[in-house]
C-alpha cells in the first residue's frame, strides 16, 4: 500500500511536536516537509535525521510557506496538517481552502492524541492569546508551589530557532546556560524569571524526552505554555489566562478556545487597566463556554525603576516582540508606563529602523509608534541595537521581562518597566491549588463551592 503524503504547516513548535508524538514511527505515512511562518529564518533548514528517526535518514526539510501550494503540487501530497498556534479562525478555513483547491486534504490534529503522560504532578499555564499575561501567571504559580516546599521544574514551549540537533534537550540552571545555548531575546525572556527564582528550566525540541529528564528532579512539573498552544502534556491541573483588553479573541482564535474549554481554572487578567465592558464580556464568555471552570480575578500592576527618565520626555518605548507582532496587540506595559508617569510624546521609531527591524513592520504595519524586542539571531539584535542607537528620544522605556540592558547596547537613559500578577479577592491560585493538592488522587474535582 503507497504511503500516505503529508506536510505539516508549522512555526517551529507544534509541527515537531506533532510529528514526534504522531509520524515519527508511522510507516503508513510519509512527511514530506514542514513549512515555517511567523518567525524569521526558520525555513531553510532540515528537521535532522537524529530527531526525525529511522525513516528518515535524510531529515525532513523546512521549507517557506510561501511555497506550500508548490510543494502539494511537485509531490502529490495527500494531506496538509495545520500545527501553529495564535490565529484567528477565518484565517484557518483560508489556509484550508488554498489546500483543498490544490487537492489535497486539510487536517488539525486533536489534543489529547499529542500529549504526553508525566509521571510527577503536572500543572499547565496556557493562554488564550500571545501577550495575555501567562508568563507572569506561570511566574505566581511557581511562587506558589515554591512556598507549598515542592521543588518545581518548568518545562517551556519549544523556541527551536538554532541548531536543532544541539536543541533536543535542554537544561537551564544558571544564567550562564542562556549564553552557553545562545538563547534569543524570546528564550532569555521566559527562562531569566524562572532561573532568578532558583527554578530549573527544560526546554528544547523533544519533549518525551525532556519530560523524562525534567520528571527525575521534580516534585511537581509546570509547563509554561506559550503563543496560546495547547499543553504538550497531560495537565493533571490546567489555567488558561484570558485578555479583557482582547475580548471575544477566547472565542475567535485557534487554539485559545481550546484552552478555555478544557481549563480548570481561569485567570481573568489586567482587570486594573482594561475597560469594565471588556471584562464584564469575557467574564460572560467564560460563563457561557466554560461555566465549570474557577474564575480567577488579576490585575497586572505596572513600576518603573526611574519614572523621572519618562515624565515630560519624548520616550521610545520597547516591547515584547511576540505579543506585537502575531500577538497584535496595539500596545503593552510600557505604554500603559508611559501614560501613568506622564510621558510627552510615544516617539515613531519606523523612520530609524534597519535591516530586519524593518521587515518586521513590513511584516505587521500594524505595531505602530512601538518597537518590538526582535532577537532570534545575532544579527537581528545587531538590527534592534542599531534601529535603538538611531531613534531620536530622550529616554528607552524598556518593558520587555528581562533586562534588556543585557543583550542590547543602549546609549540613552532607560528605564525598565516591571511587571506582576496580582489576584484580587478569592478564590485565588493559593486555594486552588491548596485544594488540588489535598484532592490529588481523589479522583474528585473542585468544590461546586470553590466553582461558584
Amino acid at each position: 500500500m503507497a504511503k500516505k503524503k503529508i506536510i505539516i504547516m508549522g512555526a517551529a513548535g507544534r509541527d515537531f511536536h506533532n510529528f514526534n508524538t504522531l509520524y515519527r514511527k508511522d510507516r503508513s505515512v510519509e512527511v514530506v516537509a514542514f513549512t515555517a511562518t511567523q518567525i524569521p529564518d526558520i525555513h531553510g533548514r532540515k528537521y535532522p535525521a537524529v530527531l526525525a528517526g529511522k525513516l528518515y535518514p535524510k531529515g525532513i526539510p523546512i521549507v517557506d510557506e510561501s511555497k506550500l501550494l508548490g510543494l502539494i503540487a511537485k509531490h502529490d501530497i495527500d494531506e496538509v496538517v495545520f500545527s501553529y498556534s495564535d490565529v484567528p479562525y477565518e484565517y484557518i478555513m483560508e489556509k484550508a481552502a488554498y489546500v483543498m483547491s490544490a487537492g489535497a486534504r486539510f487536517a488539525v490534529e486533536g489534543a489529547d492524541p499529542t500529549m504526553v503522560k508525566c509521571n510527577k504532578p503536572l500543572i499547565a499555564v496556557c493562554a488564550v492569546r500571545t501577550g495575555c499575561g501567562k508568563s507572569q501567571t506561570t511566574r505566581r504559580v511557581a511562587d506558589i508551589l515554591q512556598a507549598m516546599g515542592k521543588k518545581v521544574v518548568a518545562i517551556r514551549h519549544p523556541m527551536p530557532y538554532g541548531n536543532l540537533a544541539k536543541q533536543i534537550c535542554q537544561r537551564f540552571a544558571t544564567l550562564e546556560d542562556l549564553d552557553k545555548h545562545k538563547c534569543t531575546i524570546e528564550e532569555r525572556e521566559e527562562y531569566e524569571p524562572h532561573i532568578n527564582r532558583g527554578i530549573v528550566v527544560y526546554a528544547g525540541v523533544d519533549y518525551e524526552a525532556i519530560v523524562r529528564e525534567a520528571e527525575k528532579e521534580a516534585d511537581v512539573v509546570l509547563w509554561d505554555g506559550g503563543n496560546n498552544d495547547m499543553s504538550f502534556y497531560k495537565a493533571d491541573f490546567l489555567i488558561t489566562v484570558v485578555d479583557p483588553h482582547r475580548p471575544g479573541h477566547e472565542l475567535t482564535y485557534y487554539p485559545g478556545q481550546n484552552n478555555l474549554l478544557m481549563a480548570d481554572a481561569i485567570v481573568i487578567n489586567k482587570i486594573d487597566s482594561a475597560d469594565p465592558d471588556g471584562v464584564s464580556e469575557v467574564r460572560a464568555n467564560i460563563a457561557a463556554y466554560n461555566p465549570n471552570a474557577v474564575v480567577i480575578d488579576c490585575a497586572s500592576p505596572i513600576q518603573v525603576d526611574k519614572p523621572e527618565l519618562i515624565r515630560g520626555k519624548r520616550v521610545l518605548v520597547v516591547e515584547d516582540g511576540p505579543t506585537l507582532t502575531h500577538g497584535e496587540m496595539r500596545y503593552g506595559a510600557g505604554v500603559v508606563a508611559a501614560s501613568k508617569y506622564g510621558a510627552a510624546e510615544l516617539v515613531d521609531p519606523r523612520p530609524y529602523t534597519v535591516g530586519s527591524i524593518t521587515g518586521t513592520f513590513e511584516k505587521y504595519p500594524d505595531i505602530g509608534v512601538l518597537l518590538p524586542a526582535m532577537g532570534y539571531g545575532d544579527q537581528q539584535v545587531a538590527d534592534l541595537e542599531k534601529t535603538i542607537a538611531r531613534t531620536k528620544c530622550d529616554a528607552v522605556v524598556a518593558a520587555t521581562p528581562i533586562d534588556l540592558t543585557r543583550i542590547v547596547k543602549i546609549k540613552q537613559p532607560t528605564t525598565r518597566v516591571h511587571y506582576s500578577l496580582q489576584e484580587i479577592g478569592t478564590p485565588n491560585l493559593e486555594t486552588v491549588l491548596s485544594e488540588f493538592f489535598s484532592r490529588k488522587g481523589s479522583g474528585r474535582k473542585l468544590s461546586a463551592a470553590k466553582k461558584k
